[in-house]
């Protein structure tokens, strides 16, 4: 090999050195910045980068055959995978009686295997309160056991579930992979009714929605109130009917007079074991159908309504900010027409 041989293929070996080193130190960077992005994404949206998607469901005993899972006072968030909501089920002689199955395909399937670690009896029928999205999406873990709601809500789970399942996928992400909309099958009606050797008093109300079943488990005194009952957290108001959703906290606080009442689950919030969840829904209530008619009467438009500030009662609530606004948004033009359309 001559001078100018060696030369280059002195070059050549540098310049395979150089380039290893940079890809060496090209690799590194990428993992560091990798593991930091990842760590990120841990800290601002926990359980996204958890592949398991856990909701962490632990079954809350509320009275004997009695049990809640009690969801987060949030918005639905890609950290909370909808899991905002409070679902429960009965142990009864005959198999478990689920009230609501969750936001998602992932929540049915872990309420059912958290069910499944209090009782070996099977479930044997699925209620949903109404036909909101994060009480009913879970009905595909419960493919062999029926499906029941009253008539209107199977309409509106029909009609509205997959529009639904589409706005809460964008707002969860992938928890909600694989989520299917099951539509009840079963229509219940209002009465005194025996399931699996279990009596309960169905009442079915609106005023949340079109139709809200609440369920009275009369052997502990449990009442699962539904949506029509909000506690410690704002209530939500995209199908509400303010006039009759207060007629229907009527017919609930009258149970909880009752001897044998023991104990209420509200849709949304911690469980009671007193008639608060109903009485803090009222006052939102009050406070917010007062607060739009007031607005309307002076003149202000949606802006203006929007722009006025929270009562001290209700200004830490959670969420109340913006299921404030979502609640103008809903309510606002009709009671605007209400009220300047009066007796026209």
């Amino acid at each position: 090999m001559n001078c100018i041989q060696l030369t280059q293929a002195r070059r050549a070996a540098a310049d395979r050195e150089v380039r290893q080193r940079l890809s060496a130190s090209l690799s590194r960077h990428l993992e560091v910045s990798l593991g930091r992005l990842l760590m990120l994404l841990a800290a601002v949206v926990p359980g996204v980068a958890a592949a398991e998607f856990d909701y962490a469901l632990r079954a809350q005993r509320v009275a004997d055959g009695v049990y809640a899972f009690i969801g987060k006072t949030e918005d639905f968030t890609p950290a909370n995978g909808g899991n905002i909501v409070n679902t429960g089920f009965i142990v009864a002689p005959g198999g478990v009686i689920v009230i609501d199955s969750g936001p998602s395909r992932r929540y049915g399937e872990q309420m059912r295997r958290a069910i499944a670690a209090v009782s070996e009896r099977p479930p044997v029928l699925v209620i949903n309160t109404h036909h909101h999205p994060d009480h009913f999406l879970g009905n595909q873990a419960f493919g062999d056991v029926p499906l029941a709601a009253l008539p209107a809500t199977i309409e509106g789970i029909a009609g509205e579930g997959n529009a639904f399942a589409e706005n809460l996928f964008r707002l969860t992400g992938d928890w909600m992979k694989g989520t299917e909309v099951r539509v009840p099958q079963r229509p219940l009606a209002a009465g005194r009714t025996e399931v699996a050797g279990r009596r309960l008093r169905l009442l079915a109300l609106d005023g949340h929605t079109g139709a809200d079943l609440a369920i009275y488990d009369e052997a502990s005194g449990v009442l699962f109130a539904g949506d029509l009952a909000f506690f410690q957290r704002a209530p939500t108001t995209p199908h509400a009917d303010i006039g009759r959703w207060l007629a229907a906290l009527d017919q609930l606080a009258a149970i909880t007079r009752e001897p044998g009442f023991h104990a209420l689950v509200p849709g949304h919030g911690p469980l009671a074991r007193d008639a608060a969840p109903l009485l803090q829904t009222r006052a939102w209530l009050t406070w917010l159908q007062g607060a739009l008619r007031r607005a309307a009467a002076a003149g202000l438009d949606m802006n203006e309504a929007l722009a006025r500030p929270l009562p001290a009662e209700f200004a830490e609530l959670p969420v109340a900010a913006s299921e404030y606004r979502r609640s103008v948004g809903h309510l606002f033009p009709a009671v605007e027409q209400e009220v300047l359309g009066g007796g026209h």
